[in-house]
């Protein structure tokens, strides 16, 4: 069997988020899809599929790790989101088109399931909706901090620190204790300003503070690791390879790391990531804001992957894109978790001849932020 053609799609979706879809196709008919979304980029990471094509076409799928070393060191160029985000489309399908050709679930050749599900969290703020959520089954949620306003002359911490404390006191009333909440400050605060949300948040017990300092700087997290907060701190979605991991966990920066396996190189390396994790007793929270295809990736290694603590699930995206495709069997959370799939490969297939219909080359914006200054900050 060989890899005959690749092929691309860049769904459109309201907002920045516009899916990739990799399809890679075979001389035996077998096929697989793979995700490699990256909002506002998508438009790049379809040219760094387009060359990497060079080292897929004529191989054969099943030799995945081969394909992912020619893939990552014949490139010369190492790393960066987009190349990396192509590679771990791509690489996906591969194991889509492996589990297939052995009649397997990828999880089932990656070992076999650890656990009988995968519990799962989707975002929320806002009490009432949380409340609505509950009602479907769901136990965990993820808001942000608030307070970033142009008021002033320079940025109100106090005010940033009093809304989000007020924003998770009425989530912890209204859901009780048995529900966990999650923080994400998307990586905007200085150390100093993360270290006083994490205080402010401590009397309503969060599973994590996610992305508490910017990525740039992997050493800001040891000034917030040292102030001795109570509350669990993760990150990671913006983190790629095992080795762009490897200073975090060796420094046993955070509690949690958060990879996107969209991104950080694919199936097999995301569990590599989690191995490496695991030796120094760091959970895993894979970030998956993603499609259908990234969902299910991340299901298989969730159902693999012994330091898992639970996958990100964007509600209203994954529903509404499989929808859309026409994927009857795509993955959707009930009642707060993924049930493991039974069907060969990654257990996804989607319309294609929607995807043909509906692409898009339309780079949507998140919008802007900036300083009460007028200065540029972090969105």
């Amino acid at each position: 069997m060989k890899v005959t053609e690749l092929r691309t799609y860049i769904l459109e979706n309201p907002g920045p988020r516009k899916f990739v879809f990799v399809k890679v196709m075979t001389d035996e008919g077998l096929y697989g899809w793979g995700e490699a979304t990256l909002e506002m980029k998508q438009n790049t990471v379809v040219a760094a599929v387009r060359d990497l094509e060079q080292f897929v076409l004529g191989e054969d799928p099943t030799r995945i790790d081969y394909i992912w070393q020619r893939m990552y060191r014949h490139g010369f160029w190492r790393g960066g989101v987009a190349i990396l985000s192509a590679i771990s489309g791509i690489e996906q399908a591969l194991w889509d088109i492996t589990g297939k050709a052995y009649g397997q679930p990828v999880y089932k050749l990656l070992g076999g399931a650890l656990r009988d599900f995968v519990p799962c969290y989707t975002h929320c703020g806002q009490p009432e909706q949380a409340l609505r959520y509950m009602e479907e089954g769901w136990r965990a949620f993820k808001g942000g901090p608030r307070g970033w306003t142009r008021d002033g002359l320079i940025p109100n911490e106090l005010q940033i620190q009093r809304q989000t404390a007020s924003t998770f006191e009425a989530m912890r009333d209204a859901c009780g204790e048995d529900v966990a909440l999650m923080c994400d400050a998307h990586g905007r605060p200085r150390p100093g300003l993360a270290i006083k949300i994490g205080r402010a948040l401590e009397p309503y017990n969060l599973l994590f503070l996610e992305e508490a300092v910017p990525p740039d700087n992997v050493a800001n997290l040891r000034l917030v690791r040292d102030a001795g907060l109570s509350v669990d701190l993760a990150t990671g979605e913006r983190a790629f390879t095992k080795w762009g991991f490897r200073e975090m966990i060796e420094g046993q920066l955070v509690d949690i790391i958060q990879p996107d396996i969209c991104h950080d190189g694919g199936i097999k390396e995301t569990l590599k990531i989690g191995a490496l994790a695991e030796t120094y007793n760091i959970q895993v929270a894979p970030h998956n804001p993603n499609g259908p295809v990234g969902t299910a990736a991340s299901v298989h290694v969730a159902a693999v992957m012994p330091n898992f603590l639970i996958l990100e699930y964007a509600h209203s995206s994954v529903r509404d894109v499989c929808q859309a495709a026409g994927a009857d069997d795509c993955f959707k959370a009930r009642n707060g978790r993924i049930e493991l799939p039974t069907k060969p490969g990654l257990g996804i297939d989607l319309d294609e001849d929607y995807l043909r219909e509906h692409q898009t080359t339309e780079v949507t914006p998140y919008g802007a932020a900036f300083n009460p200054d007028g200065s540029v900050a972090d969105i």
